[in-house]
């Protein structure tokens, strides 16, 4: 929206308009080929020629760009809140800076040349297009590992760190520490189908990811994931497929269900909690009390109608997710930079679910999902966990311990959120590095 922003006046926007007939939509139909320069092993060949997978491209309409623009400036705004802090939600403050911010300086041309500079493609798996990057490394035996993102997340959580994991010696790692990624928009979610019928839940998403996983020729692989990407993956880790060596998650599931159900239900808690366990007892507490985004989503979904119709409205549901991320991104938009996600990257995040038009398709999952989210599921593979301060809850390892039964890796971070690998791409990388190193 750079274009946009050196032309505010009439004739200016008149002239964009005119020129957006020109513009290329979004789409490829091109067939997938090796990318050059890719190193594949014995075990994993990786140079897939399916002919079901398709080149991706994203070009947005100049048009959708522009109208994007006109509806921020047309938002009818509320009154302020009538408290000093953001106990009733995003403060009124934040979101007039964002739109300003949006509106007149942010480009979104920079992200889609981002997402381009990679690899991405799209392949459709039962039934329903499912959109990946897929980036190689250059270096011989890396271990391929598949990263999904959550809610309200996307692709764009991950792009910090294909670098880091794909060319680790350029990043403080070794070779040996080297991996090939891919990384899916969910169903619903960006450039993936949008679901026509209900059915789409964590198994049946963990079902398509392994048929991706064997569409690209991964026979031994690894799987990431936080926020829905960790429900997922230890969906998938359930299942157990062949070839799956084992999961990292930065958003654990290891609280055993009796004190989950206790917690839910505001019920007395066992007398013998260590200390940090009744710490973790008491953030859930919080996230439960306060999680009315995900009651909304998994009720009525379809009543956010809203979302799809007022950018202002979709980026103050997407920001008030979790109390310790919202102030970070206020004080980013109060002009506090240095909290590890700047206003591009939040509007990066935001733009993109708008162009796609996912703020519905992407809510239906919380309806769909009736997998507990931090409970125990019983995994049996080898799991690796790493804690972050700022996560909705940190997980005790007392409890990671009796969860996984191959606890491969536990580590508490001295910095970052719930967004771990988009607020701190090295630290994030650096403990997938070591999370896997074993299983190699």
């Amino acid at each position: 929206m750079s274009e946009i922003a050196r032309s505010p006046s009439r004739r200016g926007f008149l002239s964009l308009s005119a020129a957006a007939a020109a513009a290329v939509t979004v789409g490829t139909s091109d067939a997938f080929a090796g990318q050059s320069g890719a190193a594949a092993s014995s075990t994993d060949a990786g140079h897939s020629t399916d002919p079901r997978i398709r080149r991706f491209h994203i070009h947005e309409p100049q048009q959708k760009l522009l109208e994007l623009r006109r509806r921020i400036l047309a938002t009818q705004w509320p009154e302020k809140e009538t408290v000093p802090d953001q106990s009733q939600g995003v403060q009124l403050a934040t979101m007039k800076a964002l739109a300003r911010y949006w509106a007149t300086k942010y480009d979104w041309r920079k992200c889609e040349a981002r997402i381009n500079s990679h690899p991405h493609f799209i392949t459709e798996i039962d039934g329903l297009d499912i959109h990946f990057l897929h980036v190689r490394s250059k270096h011989e035996g890396a271990l391929p590992l598949l990263v999904t993102h959550g809610w309200p997340g996307s692709i764009v959580e991950q792009l910090k760190i294909i670098e880091p994991l794909t060319n680790p010696t350029a990043h403080g790692g070794k070779a040996s520490d080297a991996f090939h990624l891919v990384i899916p928009s969910m169903p619903g979610y960006g450039y993936s189908g949008k679901p026509a019928t209900s059915g789409w839940d964590l198994n049946r998403i963990a079902r398509a990811w392994t048929e991706l996983m064997k569409r690209l020729g991964y026979h031994k692989y690894v799987a990431q994931g936080g926020d829905w990407g960790a429900i997922l993956t230890e969906v998938l880790a359930v299942q157990a497929p062949a070839g799956l060596l084992g999961i990292h998650t930065n958003l654990p599931g290891v609280v055993p269900p009796a004190i989950d159900a206790a917690i839910q239900a505001g019920n007395p808690l066992p007398p013998n909690l260590s200390a940090e366990e009744k710490r973790a007892c008491e953030q859930l507490d919080f996230v439960y009390k306060h999680i009315a985004y995900a009651r909304i989503m998994g009720d009525r979904p379809q009543t956010l109608t809203g979302l799809v119709d007022s950018p202002i409205a979709l980026a103050a549901f997407l920001l008030d997710h979790d109390k310790a991320s919202l102030e970070m991104i206020s004080r980013t938009f109060a002009g506090q930079p240095g909290f590890g996600l700047s206003r591009d990257d939040v509007l990066d995040n935001i733009t993109h679910f708008w162009l796609t038009n996912t703020g519905i398709s992407s809510s239906r999952l919380f309806w769909e999902n009736k997998t507990p989210f931090f409970a125990v599921k019983g995994i049996k593979l080898p799991v690796a966990v790493s804690v972050f301060p700022d996560e909705i809850y940190q997980a005790p390892r007392s409890w990671a311990e009796k969860a996984y039964v191959k606890l491969l890796h536990y580590n508490k971070l001295p910095v970052g959120g719930h967004f771990a690998a988009w607020e701190q791409p090295q630290l994030f990388s650096q403990e997938l590095r070591a999370s896997f190193r074993s299983l190699r």
